[in-house]
């Protein structure tokens, strides 16, 4: 028997991911470019996602293997709209101009390589890049924490320099700001709280919260250098001394680089019983990247993450009402 999230061990509770379905299952559906769905756990994500209210799915990639997949899983696709591309690389390119082409506000991966997906997304001439640098965000519902704790980049960017890293964190609190969950607290993390010339992230740290107060990065409030002890956990903070908005009780968490994210959601996810939904960003639109090793909730997290994202933009790109 499945317990209801109040009723569960507070150690097994994933309440922030539940409160992000509901609200996004209230929004107007994402019409949702799926890139290759062509095994039962992407196609069935998919349709999940479509069944709980959350999408509307064009689905991109041979059309006689999507359908087999669908017959074989007993899954039914047939209100949705199928473009058909002979293999995954096409399907790529086809789902990333069908974007280009205004006729989605996600894409989304299924189950061909991230690096193809990405490769498309990435050309100079043919993708989705902006004037922002593309970064990823993992959404952790980490249930002893109280809010839901956002981890970037962990994905795409391996060594960022500063300019980069300006572009992760504003990506990220877009993001936060764009779910309407307020003004984050982001904290950027090293392995100590002080300015250390002998360690270079501190530095950037340093250098990244003095952007904030000039106005070149705006809506978060920003600290670091700091450890990620005395980011998250307030007695940390007060046993060392730091005194701000963010030490103890930080929203987003900003890495020095692709490794440190790795392990940190990775042993949050195997050590503390933590979701990880994924999105990336800094693209046209928003990208829902998920894995195969991903629960039913996590993939569904993913697309209402996207979707109530996207509808902020929507709404940010309306006329204003006469």
């Amino acid at each position: 028997m499945t317990l209801p999230e109040a009723d569960k061990p507070v150690h097994m509770r994933h309440e922030k991911y539940e409160r992000l379905i509901a609200r996004a299952q209230e929004a107007p559906s994402a019409t949702t470019i799926v890139a290759h769905p062509c095994d039962e756990t992407s196609l069935r994500g998919a349709v999940e996602a479509v069944e709980a209210g959350i999408i509307v799915p064009v689905l991109v990639g041979p059309k006689a293997k999507i359908e087999k997949v669908a017959r074989e899983a007993g899954l039914d696709i047939s209100h949705y709209t199928l473009v058909d591309a002979p293999h995954s690389e096409a399907s790529a390119a086809q789902a990333v101009a069908l974007i280009r082409e205004g006729k989605g506000e996600l894409l989304m991966k299924g189950s061909l390589h991230t690096d193809e997906l990405m490769r498309a997304v990435t050309s100079g001439t043919t993708g989705l890049r902006t004037a922002r640098r593309i970064s990823h965000v993992f959404i952790m519902d980490v249930p002893t924490y109280p809010d839901a704790l956002f981890i970037t980049d962990a994905a795409i960017n391996i060594f960022p320099d500063l300019k980069v890293k300006r572009d992760i964190v504003q990506n990220a609190i877009d993001l936060f700001v764009g779910l309407g969950m307020g003004v984050p607290r982001v904290a950027i993390l090293s392995a100590v709280e002080t300015v250390t010339p002998d360690i270079p992230s501190t530095i950037e740290a340093a250098a990244l919260c003095k952007m904030a107060e000039r106005g070149q990065i705006t809506g978060g409030v920003l600290d670091g250098p700091l450890a990620f002890d005395n980011a998250i956990d307030l007695e940390a903070a007060r046993i060392k001394g730091i005194k701000s908005e963010v030490a103890g009780r930080a929203q987003i968490l900003v890495v020095p680089d692709l490794e440190a994210g790795n392990m940190l959601a990775k042993n949050l996810s195997f050590l503390a019983n933590a979701d990880a939904a994924g999105i990336v960003l800094g693209a046209r639109v928003p990208i829902i990247l998920t894995s195969r090793a991903d629960s039913v909730r996590t993939r569904m997290a993913s697309c209402a993450i996207a979707s109530l994202y996207a509808d902020a933009r929507r709404r940010d790109l309306a006329p204003p009402a006469e």
